[in-house]
């Protein structure tokens, strides 16, 4: 978990989340996770058309390219959004959070977990580096 979490905060600036949307692939990009309780953490926002899709169905892909490797992360996203430490935590990481709206008494910030995942890590020519599960 810890290198799937160093690759996602430390090699890239932007990863990519795919789920499905009416039986079609839909893909966005999503900014740094937090690594807090040893799970890897990301946000959303519940009025987003993603978080009503991992809603309907957990099970994403998560896709990041650090101009060299790649990583590849098969799992579930787990909705956690009852959790204030860990949103405090988001809060804390982040100084633009507020300003966003993200604060712990708005109802539509959601955080979610990485839980039941396959990781894998790439070169350019898509040879396995390593390969993870957590």
């Amino acid at each position: 978990m810890n290198e799937t979490f160093k690759f996602l905060k430390e090699n890239t600036q932007v990863n990519y989340v795919s789920t499905i949307n009416d039986g079609k692939p839909s893909c966005r990009p999503f900014g740094d996770p937090v690594l807090f309780d040893n799970k890897i953490y990301v946000i959303t926002s519940k009025h987003k058309n993603v978080s009503k899709q991992i809603e309907k169905d957990n099970h994403v892909c998560i896709v990041a390219y650090d101009n060299e490797n790649w990583i590849r992360i098969n799992c579930e996203l787990i909705d956690d959004s009852n959790n204030m430490a860990v949103k405090q935590a988001m809060i804390d990481e982040f100084d633009w959070m507020i300003e966003a709206g993200y604060t712990l008494d708005n109802p539509e910030f959601q955080v979610l977990y990485i839980a039941n995942a396959d990781s894998t890590i790439y070169d350019e020519d898509g040879n396995i580096i390593s390969q993870y599960n957590f």
